[in-house]
């Protein structure tokens, strides 16, 4: 089989992804006083992306950083093509046309981020202000990998305001580690978890079967009337809408990464009723989960 034959847009071995419902972006992204300004929509880790490749003619509508820690690959912007190696990154402007792949023989290992917001564009010419080819070299700093890794452990847990407007936040810091380098620095702290995020983390280990508001309720060893009013006020969403929230999140990655069908995809993570899960699907992402499958293939 031809090289060009085996590309793919996503599908490697221990990669991670997530791609926020167009309801919350709608509803609270481009509308929060904070979050309107800079916030992700898609984020994602491809460890030795062997054939990756994606080609966009018209470019999206944002903005793509791709940091590279491990091997090779390339990006091609306005027909000009880029190399990219380890402690390099590449900022893809929003709407402007681009492709790009991993090399054939030693495939990178990339970090990325899709993103947009009123201050966006800002920020990327501030990234590129130095910079004639959008490529500027990056020093590897364990800091910048953790603070991505908070903003998709955060994202793994939801999608509440305090949550969303922490990432919007997490995100700024990480994107002022690649304006100044020099000047970025982190503490190696960390924080002790609260029992809201105790009981999310309740809700990620029983993603695949079904939990009850009582059952989560004393687990926080509180009633389920105070429990729902403490959830709701730190997150900003009931206990069972958050924990819907991360099952969509979890069915996104199935219907990505693999073939299951929109019924196995339902049943696995606990929801008997398939239409339901349909139409759960489509009111959070905007769009059926068979039209999302088609649209992430």
């Amino acid at each position: 089989m031809k090289a060009n034959e085996l590309r793919k847009r996503e599908g490697f071995y221990g990669q991670k992804l997530i791609v926020l419902p167009k309801k919350v972006i709608n509803d609270f992204l481009i509308k929060d006083a904070i979050t309107k300004q800079i916030h992700i929509t898609d984020i994602g880790y491809y460890p030795k992306a062997g054939f990756h490749y994606a080609e966009r003619n018209a470019g999206i509508g944002q903005h793509i950083i791709i940091y590279c820690i491990e091997g090779f690959g390339w990006v091609e912007i306005n027909k000009k093509r880029i190399e990219i190696g380890p402690s390099e990154f590449i900022v893809i402007p929003k709407n402007v046309p681009h492709k790009y792949g991993a090399s054939e023989n030693k495939p990178w290992t990339i970090y990325w981020i899709h993103f947009k917001g009123e201050l966006s564009s800002y920020i990327v010419e501030l990234i590129l202000k130095n910079t004639e080819n959008f490529q500027p070299n990056l020093s590897y700093n364990g800091q910048r990998i953790r603070l991505f890794d908070d903003i998709y452990h955060t994202l793994e847990m939801g999608y509440g305001s305090d949550a969303l407007r922490y990432v919007s936040m997490t995100f700024s810091h990480f994107l002022s580690s690649l304006i100044y380098q020099k000047k970025f620095s982190s503490p190696d702290q960390q924080p002790q978890k609260n029992v809201i995020e105790l009981t999310i983390g309740l809700m990620q280990r029983k993603i695949q079967t079904d939990v009850t508001l009582k059952e989560l309720a004393d687990f926080a060893s509180l009633s389920v009337s105070h429990f729902s009013s403490v959830f709701k006020a730190k997150t900003g969403y009931s206990p069972i809408e958050y924990y819907n929230h991360l099952k969509i999140q979890h069915a996104c990655q199935y219907l990505s990464f693999t073939d299951m069908s929109v019924k196995s995809v339902s049943v696995t993570l606990g929801i008997q009723d398939p239409y339901y899960f349909s139409r759960m699907f489509t009111r959070l992402m905007g769009v059926s989960p068979a039209g999302y499958r088609k649209k992430a293939k």
